[in-house]
């Protein structure tokens, strides 16, 4: 019996944009709005399951991602990171980090370090669909 997966089975987040190969959504994380997955189509755990060229594919939309946010938010970091040990299905997290964010510098997966008021969302220099769509508009061309 094949193992359930849930990036196979839902789109795992808010949906952004899709291409042949991959799909970007927003992860609905309240302490981080500006939290982008690039999950790619295909049910494969590894980078290195890629041939080159998709490789490069799901680099350079990582790389759309990540130039939208630095551009649009000014953030203090941008996290990349493509773990897989909970879901198994090869996915990178794109996430602008804030010197005020609520886990700053400890990893969004760390211990919280600070209460944030106002909200995060709310802290953004812009509201989370101007986001969306600035994200769907620059990986359109990949």
């Amino acid at each position: 019996m094949p193992v359930a997966c849930e990036l196979c089975e839902q789109p795992g987040g808010v949906p952004v944009a899709s291409g042949p190969t991959w799909r970007v959504i927003r992860v609905a994380d309240a302490d981080f709005p500006a939290f982008y997955r690039v999950v790619w189509t295909a049910h494969v755990a590894e980078f290195t399951d890629l041939s080159p060229a998709d490789r490069a594919t799901c680099l350079d939309v990582v790389a759309r991602v990540e130039s939208v946010l630095r551009g649009r938010l000014s953030p203090t970091k941008i996290n990349l990171a493509s773990l897989g040990n909970m879901v198994p299905h090869l996915h990178w997290h794109v996430i602008a980090r804030f010197d005020w964010d609520s886990h700053f510098p400890n990893p969004v997966w760390g211990a919280r370090q600070r209460e944030v008021a106002p909200a995060a969302a709310a802290r953004l220099k812009l509201p989370l669909e101007v986001l969306d769509d600035a994200v769907r508009a620059a990986v359109a061309a990949s």
